[in-house]
């Protein structure tokens, strides 16, 4: 049984729903499945997932009655993506077309939508050419993402990876230099942003783990002049955003 839930993001309940969706090449998200269920059409979707390279969250009884909406999940339920994934290489093929320096976001486990569907919104708003996300531990492309958006996921590519710190690496063979947010880093004002470059956001309340850190170029700071010691995830995106447009405008 599938059921709409709006942007065209479903919750796929049932076995045979959930393998038809696999098969049919639908973009799924994660699987729910009833910790401790063995059976064969089980086996199958969970062979289907990591095939798909799909997140499998192994969840009580109670939980999968209160994510659904149909009462029969037979112990499964999947979530499929509110729009299609794209591809690092759309990314560049849109900074091409163009004719603009590749400018990526890369977000480090945002897991709340209202941030992501925020910072997509900022992306396209400066010119970014794509927002690159991890599989796990973050939030996917769900209707709430896309509401918050306000229309961005239309115009500016989402694709999803396994590791973001391989990722980096891969993407500085084609050019790229990286900057992260962090509090104990250099003045983003005294920083060079032009040119190909990355923009690496940290999760909302550990800010960017530190194998990523790690691969960034360089590391800007905010300067603050409250009495509280950081912004919002969605904020910090947008103002290191827009010193990168300053920069390449100037």
């Amino acid at each position: 049984m599938t059921q709409q839930t709006g942007y065209n993001e479903f919750t796929i309940e049932g076995r045979n729903a959930v393998i038809e969706a696999f098969r049919s090449g639908k973009e799924i998200d994660k699987v729910y499945i009833l910790d401790g269920c063995q059976d064969g059409p089980v086996m199958t979707i969970k062979r289907e997932a990591r095939k798909h390279d799909t997140l499998i969250k192994y969840v009580a009884k109670e939980r999968l009655d209160q994510l659904s909406e149909t009462g029969k999940h037979q112990g499964v339920i999947a979530v499929a993506a509110a729009y299609k994934y794209a591809e690092v290489e759309d990314m560049f093929a849109l900074a091409e077309k163009k004719g603009e320096a590749p400018f990526l976001f890369l977000l480090d486990n945002i897991e709340d939508p209202h941030n992501l569907g925020a910072i997509i919104r900022t992306a396209n708003l400066a010119g970014a050419h794509g927002v690159i996300i991890p599989k796990n531990r973050a939030v996917g492309l769900t209707a709430t993402v896309a509401r918050t958006s306000a229309g961005a996921l239309n115009y500016t590519p989402v694709a999803k990876v396994t590791n973001l710190a391989k990722t980096i690496e891969d993407l500085k063979d084609k050019g790229l230099w990286f900057v992260c947010a962090d509090m104990g880093g250099t003045t983003m004002y005294d920083l060079n942003l032009k040119g190909p470059i990355g923009l690496v956001i940290g999760n909302e309340g550990e800010g960017v783990g530190r194998l990523v850190k790690e691969k960034c170029d360089m590391v800007a700071s905010i300067p603050m002049k409250g009495d509280i010691d950081s912004l919002n995830a969605s904020v910090a995106a947008g103002v290191l955003a827009y010193e990168i447009v300053r920069q390449r405008l100037g």
